[in-house]
């Protein structure tokens, strides 16, 4: 018996003892972590495309006491301050009592999801059928996104500089827009194709309706009248759509999942799940902070963080150095004292599918949020790895706030793989780390997620901005 106990003692001192995070759990923390995630799921309906998020986000932010920044402005400790890129990406900051000279707590996130987005000349007209043409973007399994319903979100711009906003489905009473798929019975060829073939990305178009104009003559008689519906209510001609930014989204509400209700259930949480968490946490912080805590909730990381509102963007680097003039610092100096998490989802462990998983570095629902030393793939390729230090000093804050968390691998080593924006990150000499909530189902029209691991991820983002050194 002192022998089973020895070991025992051994055994908690030595071995890492990976629980399931409800059996470290507070309970005391229930109430927080259901009202957290109510929360959450009322921002993914009020946000379903990455202009809706950013909106939404400044909204937030302004209620609390964000103000915009400009350029020039005299900064002190405790100023809230936020700034929107074109619309598209969101940066926000809270000056800390130490100067910036002595480096930043940065959480990055990104907040456009995979979709499908309208060509610039979408609409035509085949068998009295009237359809828009799509080119997908992001990483989709073309074949999911088939007979699913759809919303329309978007801007289109006019030659006189006017924007309008358009959503179609969205709304009580909304009609829905869909792609239509082959029957089983006429589907003999298409079952012998592979998945990635069976739905070629031309034919993800989504019907528009069938019903003609009742008079005249002439082709395109079902294309014109739809064209007429929308010209009734935004205004616009079919040559406005050359000038259109119109995005088409899975017409799904977030919801629980599960009989215990344990899990959400929604479209796009890859990323605006650890968005959400990062921006929640320095919205929800007490106290000015020792650093200054910055949270940047970026676009177009699903193609590669290019473009003026993605990572590579210089307006990260502008942001950061115009709040550095302020404080007569130079941006390099902050820059390599800064740590970032970089806030992306990481691959849940679904045994449906466990023979392209490594189980013992893959992360669990429900075990927190899931540390990621590196991402990439086909030898770490695309990767930020993190150096053991950087990956102490995490491991360290997490643990003194108590924060739920694991270790994290995106797959089998040759299984496949993916990125963050951690390596855009790391290349302006900023530590740098990955982390961020497991999902299944990623980049499908409807992803899950566990609410613990949400409300840990949160916790993680505080424990980052709440850090003094």
């Amino acid at each position: 018996m002192a022998e089973d106990k020895k070991m025992k003692e051994l055994r908690e001192k030595l071995l890492s003892g990976k629980k399931n995070g409800y059996d470290k759990f507070d309970v005391k923390e229930e109430k927080a972590m259901e009202s957290y995630c109510a929360d959450y799921k009322a921002f993914l309906d009020a946000g379903k495309t990455e202009r809706e998020c950013a909106a939404e986000l400044v909204r937030l932010a302004e209620k609390v006491g964000f103000k915009p920044f400009a350029r020039g402005m005299k900064l002190k400790a405790g100023d809230k301050l936020y700034f929107r890129n074109r619309g598209k990406s969101v940066y926000l900051a809270c000056i800390g009592k130490k100067p910036l000279s002595q480096g930043a707590q940065i959480a990055a996130a990104h907040i456009d999801s995979p979709r499908l987005d309208l060509k610039p000349n979408p609409m035509y007209e085949d068998s009295e059928l009237c359809y828009f043409k799509t080119h997908y973007y992001g990483g989709i399994r073309r074949y999911q996104w088939t007979t699913v319903p759809m919303e329309l979100h978007g801007v289109v711009a006019l030659k006189n500089g006017e924007v309008i906003h358009l959503n179609i489905g969205a709304d009580e009473g909304d009609p829905k827009l869909v792609i239509t798929d082959l029957l089983p019975h006429l589907g003999a060829e298409q079952n012998k194709k592979p998945l990635s073939e069976a739905v070629p990305g031309e034919m993800l178009n989504l019907l528009l309706g069938s019903r003609p104009l009742p008079e005249g003559e002439g082709s395109d008689k079902v294309k014109l009248a739809v064209m007429q519906l929308l010209n009734e209510k935004y205004g616009i001609t079919e040559d406005d759509f050359t000038s259109a930014e119109l995005e088409a989204v899975p017409a799904a509400k977030a919801c629980d999942i599960g009989l215990d209700r344990s899990m959400i259930g929604a479209y796009g949480h890859d990323d605006r799940v650890c968005a959400y968490a990062a921006f929640r946490a320095l919205l929800d912080l007490k106290k000015t902070p020792e650093k200054t805590a910055v949270c940047i909730l970026a676009d177009k990381e699903e193609i590669g963080s290019d473009g003026v509102t993605g990572m590579q963007s210089a307006a990260f680097d502008t942001f950061m150095e115009d709040l550095c003039e302020a404080q007569d610092v130079p941006v390099r100096v902050c820059l390599e004292k800064s740590f970032c998490l970089s806030a992306d989802v990481t691959a849940a462990f679904d045994p449906n599918f466990a023979d392209v998983f490594e189980k013992r570095n893959s992360a669990l629902i429900n075990y927190g949020i899931g540390l990621c030393k590196y991402t990439g793939a086909r030898g770490k390729s695309g990767a930020s790895d993190a150096d053991a230090e950087t990956v102490a000093y995490v491991r360290s804050l997490f643990d003194e706030a108590n924060v739920i968390w694991q270790i994290a691998e995106l797959g089998k080593v040759d299984a496949g793989g993916g990125g963050t924006v951690a390596m855009y990150m790391a290349n302006r000499n900023i530590a740098t780390m990955d982390a961020g909530v497991p999902v299944l189902s990623m980049h499908s029209p409807f992803e899950t997620v566990a609410k613990l691991d949400c409300y840990e991820t949160y916790k993680g983002m505080t424990a980052v901005f709440q850090a003094k050194n």
